[in-house]
C-alpha cells in the first residue's frame, strides 16, 4: 500500500511537491552523486524499502528516483543516488548543499522485508540497482536477528562504476554478512571476479528452498538472474525485483510504465517472479 507524504500529513493533493532541502551532496562516480534531503520540521516521509519519490525542480521538471535510505534510518531526511543522465539529473547535479528541490511521495509497493523474517536472504543488484537495494540491506542489518543468511551480491561494469564502496566494504567486514562482487571490465589493480553478475550465482552455496531472492538492475539482466536463481530451487514467489519503468506520474495517469495491464507505479515497482513471468514486457 502507498503511504503519501500529503494525505498523512497535511491532507494536500498528491499532484503537491513539498518544499524539501539538501543538506548533503557526496560524488559517488563520474556520474552518481548521493543526496541526503532534508523534509520541513516535522514531516516524516515515512516510506519503505523498495519505494521512490518524485523529485522536482520548479521550471525544469520533475522524475522518479528510489530511495536508497532505509527507514530504520530515517529521522526526518533520507537519501537519493542521482545519475546524471538528462535535464533534471545535470540540474541536481549542479545544486549544492542548502538548495531546495520539490518531493512527491513515497510511491509504490515496497519490498515486504517483514515477510523475509527467518528466511535467508540473497540480495542481487547490478549497477545502479545497488541504490534501492541499500534501503533493503540496510533495513536487514539493522534487524539483523530477524534474519538467516544475509548474502550480497554486486556487479558493475567496471570498478570505477562501482556505487557504495565504503559500505560495500563494511558489509564485507562484518562476520553476518557474506559479499560478493563482480565486474565486467576490470582495472589494474582489480582482484576480484570479472564477469556478469550471473557468474557469481554459482559460486554461492546455498539452499534455495529456504531462501528469498531480491534483485534490482536493469530489466534484461532479471531474465539472466532468475533462471540461475530458479536452477537453485528458489521459489518463484520468493524472487523479488523493482520495475521502474519509465516512470512518470506515479499515480497511474499517464501510462508511461504500463507493463501489457499493469501500471508498474501502482502495483509496483516491487513483483516477484511469480507475479510477472508470463510478461514479455517485463524483461525486454
Amino acid at each position: 500500500m502507498t503511504t503519501l507524504l500529503h494525505e498523512t500529513l497535511n491532507n494536500a493533493s498528491i499532484y503537491m511537491p513539498t518544499p524539501a532541502r539538501i543538506v548533503r551532496v557526496e560524488s559517488l562516480t563520474a556520474v552518481e552523486k548521493l543526496y541526503k534531503i532534508e523534509l520541513p520540521s516535522g514531516f516524516s516521509l515515512d516510506h519503505r524499502p523498495g519505494q521512490f519519490v518524485e523529485v522536482s525542480i520548479l521550471g525544469i521538471g520533475e522524475a522518479p528516483i528510489s530511495l536508497c535510505s532505509s527507514p530504520s534510518r530515517s529521522n526526518g531526511s533520507f537519501e537519493l543516488c542521482v545519475r546524471k543522465v538528462g535535464k533534471l539529473t545535470e540540474a541536481i547535479h549542479r545544486m549544492k548543499p542548502g538548495a531546495m528541490i520539490g518531493i512527491r511521495g513515497p510511491f509504490g509497493r515496497p519490498f515486504p522485508v517483514d515477510r523475509f523474517a527467518g528466511k535467508d536472504l540473497l540480495l542481487v543488484a547490478g549497477g545502479l540497482g545497488l541504490a534501492p537495494l541499500k534501503s533493503v540491506i540496510d533495513e536487514v542489518l539493522d534487524n539483523r536477528g530477524h534474519y538467516g543468511r544475509v548474502i550480497i551480491a554486486y556487479g558493475a561494469r567496471s570498478p570505477q562504476d562501482m556505487l557504495f564502496t565504503s559500505d560495500l566494504a563494511a558489509w564485507d567486514a562484518r562476520d553476518d554478512v557474506e559479499v560478493y562482487t563482480t565486474v565486467d571490465y576490470p582495472a589494474e589493480g582489480w582482484t576480484g571476479n570479472v564477469g556478469m553478475i550471473t557468474s557469481l550465482i554459482p559460486q554461492i552455496a546455498f539452499d534455495g528452498r529456504h531462501m528469498v531472492a531480491v534483485t534490482v538492475g536493469p530489466p534484461v539482466m532479471y531474465r539472466y538472474v532468475v533462471k540461475e536463481l530458479l536452477k537453485r530451487r528458489i521459489p518463484e514467489g520468493n524472487i523479488w525485483m523493482s520495475f521502474e519503468r519509465q516512470m512518470k506520474c506515479a499515480v497511474g495517469k499517464c501510462g508511461h510504465c504500463q507493463m501489457h495491464h499493469i501500471y508498474t507505479c501502482q502495483y509496483g515497482p516491487s513483483f516477484t517472479y511469480l507475479e510477472v513471468k508470463d510478461l514479455e514486457e517485463a524483461f525486454g
